[in-house]
């Protein structure tokens, strides 16, 4: 498998606290990998690194679609496809459909003025496709909060593909959603993965992630105590395997 991502020895020091130490990650093209762990663990300083906001200390390497990269900026990542879904669902709730998509991104005609009428076109599009969205009374002149909280979610990650993120990082995306809006939210994950592109889920929700990953990592106290392919063990076998790390640190 050919990888979109690949960090190597990764350590993350503030201070005398290690955040990070030692961590190998990678991430397949069109693979959904699960990021579990607890509160401190390390997700949160990873996923700054890997979108350019942290830089790891010295020893570590990171490739993105092959390429070695150094002193990765937040612009960087952007510009080579990664993408960041955040569980405050960062959209604006008292603007349209189609604003929150081209926000900051916004579609321009041959003479330099945004094309209103073409925001709304592509708007549509996405509506009948990615977010299938068929009820008429849902347009691209709705407002974002009359939405229900997984289809905020399908909303962002509409905006990330539309863009052309290969790599899209959610950042507990389920967080605060009900049983239905979880669905929904885990139906547009699925999503991402039948568009071709790639995704790291993050959360330390077993449930939620396990049945759109295709490969999972735990995270502890900031080192990779295991991974494994789904397809190796049941959901009862991984819930097992995590009590271990709670115990050993080790996933075994």
């Amino acid at each position: 498998m050919s990888h979109i991502l690949e960090l190597k020895n990764i350590s993350m020091t503030f201070g005398e606290v290690a955040a990070l130490h030692g961590v190998d990650f990678e991430v397949g093209s069109n693979e959904i990998v699960g990021l579990l762990g607890d509160n401190g663990a390390g997700k949160s300083t990873l996923v700054k690194i890997i979108t350019g906001y942290h830089h790891p200390d010295p020893g570590g390497q990171m490739y993105i679609k092959g390429e070695r990269i150094e002193h990765l900026t937040v612009a960087r990542a952007r510009d080579l496809g990664i993408e960041v879904v955040y569980q405050e669902r960062a959209l604006a709730d008292k603007q349209s459909l189609w604003r929150n998509i081209f926000m900051g991104r916004e579609l321009a005609n041959r003479w330099g003025r945004l094309d209103l009428r073409g925001m709304r076109i592509e708007t549509q599009k996405l509506m009948n496709t990615l977010m299938g969205f068929t009820s008429s009374a849902v347009t691209p002149e709705s407002v974002v909060k009359t939405f229900s909280g997984g289809e905020r979610q399908g909303v962002a990650i509409t905006r990330a593909l539309y863009f052309q993120a290969e790599l899209i990082i959610l950042d507990e995306p389920t967080m605060g959603l009900s049983l239905s809006e979880t669905k929904k939210c885990l139906e547009f994950v699925a999503g991402i993965k039948s568009a071709g592109k790639a995704a790291i889920f993050i959360d330390h929700n077993i449930f939620h992630v396990y049945p759109v990953a295709d490969r999972i990592i735990v995270l502890d106290r900031g080192a990779v105590a295991g991974q494994f392919m789904k397809d190796e063990l049941s959901l009862q076998e991984l819930i097992d395997r995590l009590y271990l790390v709670a115990q050993t640190g080790r996933l075994k």
